[in-house]
């Protein structure tokens, strides 16, 4: 049967600037990374993070997710680079391709992990934060397969059947030419299974924010529902492709892993419950940071613009609730002490601030608003003992905003250090 139209490929791959190739996989690789990047970072900042903090995590999270990429696919396809005929060399030649998602989404899952550590911040509020963003970087990367000619599946006489480019091997990145300079393809019309994943991975975002915005997932189920999503549609794909691969039991190895994968997501999304998480600060707020140095080298114009923030410390999960007062009014949510008395679980040390301590302080003002012999006067001068820590750093551990004008007994000096533990 003869198809009445058919989808064309790109003939060239690869364009030299000057001595550097330009290679349209690594674009389209890039591309998908800047995609995760912005979606992660608007939703990370609608639970709490401060801006800027998507960068420090792809900082780690990208170069892990490459090595582990190109980790799973040495291993499942060791021949080539091992053993008879074998150039273990190769392994490292990451530019003439392969590598695999799996491997992509477990080393950019340890380097996230590292990188939200050092933040502060649950890696489920991250993995969550990423998952619609994820499959949207995977549906940009597909195209880079469609300009190298390759992920395609059977035959076809479908209108969207898909030309394919025979690739010279002496010039990679190029089609074969014939003697006239056109470019050879392969007979018939193929398949193009990389755009049934582009358009199934646009898809599984759309689900995600759907039934995340209805579910309001939390603790990880949102990326466990994208992971679930991806792997439903890997599976019937990669049964149409036609590539090499290793089989086991006469089956496709990324076949099976896609079936393990799904089963261990669906797994974590029935057993794993809990509300969707939301972060405020450890201490204090970020402040403005103030240019030191001559005032007349201060530029005005960005002051103006608005000022930078300090990032926080560190970051601690509050209720929905909570979460949003705190955006209102500015005040921090009182902390949850620990029923055994040490650090407690979302960051804060307990025994520095005890509610009840304001109602000691209460009965101690006088009826004109000043406090008498060891407590703040209302202007936040301390008087008598005092406590060795001024009025805001008081009102930064009571987690107050600071307008009742009260200040902590001098006994209790530590209530204005910051909390030792900031993982939460």
């Amino acid at each position: 049967m003869t198809s009445l139209a058919a989808m064309p490929s790109p003939s060239t791959a690869v364009w030299q600037l000057g001595p550097v190739p330009i290679r349209a996989y690594a674009l389209c690789i890039i591309a998908g990374i800047v995609v995760a990047c912005v979606v992660t970072e608007y939703r990370l900042r609608r639970r709490g993070v401060a801006p800027g903090a998507v960068l420090d995590i792809a900082v780690w999270a990208v170069p892990a997710g490459i090595i582990g990429a190109r980790i799973y696919h040495v291993i499942t396809s060791p021949e080539k680079y091992f053993g008879d005929g074998g150039q273990p060399l190769k392994a490292f030649a990451i530019w003439e391709g392969g590598l695999g998602i799996w491997g992509a989404v477990a080393g950019g899952a340890v380097g996230a992990w590292i990188a939200a550590r050092q933040l502060g911040i649950p890696l489920t509020v991250v993995a969550d934060a990423l998952a619609p963003g994820m499959p949207l970087a995977q549906a940009v990367g597909r195209l880079g397969n469609w300009f190298n000619n390759e992920l395609y599946g059977g035959r076809t006489s479908l209108p969207w059947g898909l030309e394919v480019h025979v690739m010279d091997p002496d010039n990679p990145g190029h089609a074969l030419r014939d003697d006239a300079g056109t470019p050879v393809l392969q007979p018939g019309l193929y398949h193009p299974t990389f755009l049934y994943e582009l358009i199934w991975n646009v898809g599984v975002a759309a689900l995600v924010l759907l039934l995340d915005r209805k579910l309001r997932l939390g603790r990880g189920r949102a990326f466990a529902l994208y992971v679930m999503g991806y792997t439903a549609g890997r599976f019937w794909i990669e049964l149409m492709r036609t590539d090499e691969a290793n089989h086991i039991l006469g089956v496709r190895l990324n076949v099976w892993t896609a079936a393990l994968v799904f089963l261990g997501a669906l797994a974590y999304f029935v057993r794993v419950r809990g509300p969707r998480e939301y972060l405020v600060p450890v201490g204090e707020p970020g402040v403005p940071v103030t240019p030191a140095g001559d005032v007349s080298q201060v530029d005005l114009a960005a002051r103006e613009a608005g000022a930078a923030t300090v990032a926080p410390e560190g970051y601690r999960v509050v209720t929905e609730e909570q979460f949003r007062a705190y955006r209102e009014t500015g005040a921090l949510p009182p902390a949850e002490p620990a029923a055994t008395g040490g650090p407690d679980s979302d960051g804060a040390a307990t025994g520095a601030d005890d509610p009840t301590d304001r109602g000691d302080a209460d009965r101690d003002a006088t009826g004109d608003g000043d406090v008498a012999d060891r407590d703040a006067t209302r202007d936040g001068d301390v008087a008598g003992a005092g406590t060795g820590s001024d009025a805001a750093d008081d009102r930064a551990a009571t987690g107050g905003s600071g307008g009742t004008g009260e200040a902590e007994r001098a006994g209790r000096a530590d209530a204005g250090r910051r909390p030792a533990d900031r993982d939460s």
